[in-house]
């Protein structure tokens, strides 16, 4: 990645840090990266009022988050177990992201502008993974996320592209599942960070590359990579050993979207290589908003919600957290699945469907 593709995202001038952070060496290392930045000191990564309870960096979104970096000591490193993308949810090594999607559930939950924070306790968190690893034993039956090993979701709260141009967190990762012989790890992005492909991930990381239509990312993917860079990419990445699959979403409802949506499986089908091809598959995921994230686009990106929110279309719901949302109308939403699967089957046939919801 040159140097003007990472100031483009990524220009550090303000780091907040745990006062522990120095006696880490990575902690020492991401310091000494960003040697020029302003530092202050803050109790807690949590608690840094300048950040997530200033309602008045609305209008800053963007410089905030191509400016601020926290840094902190990650505490709770359980791992919970999913069904998804992933048998097991791993301790999270970043959360925040430069990056800017106007449909992002880390902007709802946390309110305003929220930037990368990183944890610099990369070992604590690799031994966790590795002990809980090998008490599963060899995966003797297949789940939905793998036939035959245990799958590890790494960027649930961050997006581990844009977090490997921090520090060596994702690098370290990727050489730990590596060496595991029962699991793998995977996470999604949004950003071609070409570095990764020197990782030598040895087929244990399965990197999903989230797309939509292009006319739709350009309004709500904010900051992100074009989404045809995006598929121009895997290729390469799958040459680099990488398991490189799709994230077909959010996918959104509007007059026409099945159309755009045939037209971005067109692309797909031109481009990828027989191996990308061959070792394809894809997760569906429609659309989830909020009231609050609503309220808060209006402010910094009004334009997105012309598509976001379509209370026409939307009922309440409640996540498995317990946080509201909005989804599609169950309703209508059993028939956008079914006909967007339908478009799917009939455009990229040999792309498995993982889950679609």
């Amino acid at each position: 990645m040159t140097t003007a593709e990472r100031s483009k995202l990524l220009t550090i001038s303000m780091i907040y840090h745990e006062a522990a952070v120095p006696e880490y060496a990575r902690g020492r290392e991401i310091l000494d990266r960003f040697a020029g930045a302003e530092r202050i000191v803050v109790p807690s990564h949590w608690n840094i009022p300048e950040l997530h309870g200033n309602a008045d960096l609305v209008s800053e979104w963007n410089t905030v988050k191509r400016t601020v970096l926290v840094l902190g000591v990650k505490k709770g490193l359980q791992i919970r177990p999913f069904y998804r993308s992933a048998d097991f949810i791993a301790p999270s090594t970043a959360n925040g992201c430069a990056m800017a999607c106007s449909y992002c559930y880390v902007g709802r939950r946390k309110g305003s502008a929220n930037p990368i924070t990183t944890f610099v306790n990369i070992e604590a968190v690799s031994d966790a993974i590795a002990k809980h690893a090998a008490k599963q034993g060899m995966k003797l039956e297949p789940t939905q996320p793998d036939p035959g090993l245990w799958v590890y979701e790494l960027g649930t709260n961050s997006d581990l592209a844009v977090d490997a141009m921090v520090s060596d967190n994702v690098r370290d990762l990727v050489r730990l599942f590596g060496e595991l012989p029962n699991a793998k790890a995977t996470f999604a992005t949004k950003y071609v960070n070409r570095d990764l492909l020197g990782y030598d991930p040895q087929n244990r990381t399965r990197l999903r590359f989230s797309v939509m239509p292009r006319g739709v990312s350009r309004l709500v993917d904010v900051r992100t990579s074009p989404v045809q860079e995006r598929i121009a990419a895997v290729n390469e990445f799958v040459d680099a050993r990488y398991e490189v699959n799709f994230n077909f979403g959010p996918v959104i409802v509007y007059d026409g979207w099945l159309r755009d949506w045939a037209a971005l499986f067109e692309e797909i089908d031109d481009v990828l290589s027989p191996r990308a091809k061959q070792q394809l598959a894809a997760e569906i995921i429609f659309l989830i908003h909020s009231e609050q994230l609503h309220e808060l686009n209006m402010h910094w990106h009004p334009k997105a919600e012309t598509l976001l929110w379509r209370p026409d279309l939307q009922e309440a719901k409640t996540s498995q957290m317990g946080a509201p949302g909005l989804r599609y109308r169950m309703d209508l939403k059993r028939g956008f699945v079914r006909d967007f699967r339908a478009l799917l089957a009939e455009r990229l046939p040999y792309c498995t469907v993982r889950y679609a919801f």
